[in-house]
């Protein structure tokens, strides 16, 4: 006999087909009306387990055969709808040497960051990753959101010359960290070979 039950992880809804006495532990469910029955305390997933799957994906995604906006735009996507940040996106150094926008996910946004500007101008500036848990208090912050708080960006370099930035904003304090960073990183390796 298989049983199906519906149960809710962060606002997924996931389908759980078992054969009876195969459940979980019984403290992982919740008696509920009608006779249902609803998994609790399910274990949440780490941020690195998050990261994996989505560096697995962005793999998968990238194709050779196509442009790089292609990917990137892919990626951004990738990106925002695994963490739903306040804004996800690139950043291309154009013939200008400035950053140009580049595809992202989220409200409207800086078109043009010059060298060594805001957060994206000093990651470039650097070739570095740059962590802002309070942009507020970053000196040169380029406000192209009021709603952003905090900060990552990473470069995507290509033969040692940063060709373009990955810029992800939030509209809570401290969203990144050392993790964030090790994991954004790979991504930017990744898009550096298209």
């Amino acid at each position: 006999m298989y049983i199906l039950i519906k149960y809710n992880i962060l606002n997924k809804y996931y389908y759980l087909i078992s054969k009876q006495n195969a459940f979980p532990p019984a403290s992982y469910f919740v008696p509920k009306p009608n006779n249902c029955l609803f998994l609790k305390n399910i274990p949440m997933e780490t941020k690195e387990i998050k990261y994996d799957r989505l560096v697995l994906q962005i793999k998968a995604l990238i194709d050779q055969r196509c442009s790089e906006i292609a990917n990137y735009a892919n990626a951004a996507a990738a990106i925002q709808n695994e963490f739903k940040h306040w804004w996800c996106g690139f950043y291309f150094v154009n013939t200008n040497n400035q950053l140009e926008l580049g595809p992202f996910q989220g409200p409207v946004a800086c078109t043009l960051i010059d060298f060594n500007k805001g957060v994206c101008g000093t990651a470039w500036a650097k070739k570095e990753a740059i962590v802002v848990p309070n942009v507020h208090e970053f000196e040169g912050h380029i406000a192209c959101s009021s709603e952003s708080n905090s900060e990552i960006v990473v470069p995507v370099l290509k033969n040692g010359i940063v060709h373009a930035v990955l810029d992800i904003d939030s509209t809570e304090y401290n969203t990144f960290d050392a993790i964030d960073e090790k994991y954004l990183m790979q991504i930017a390796d990744l898009l550096s070979d298209c």
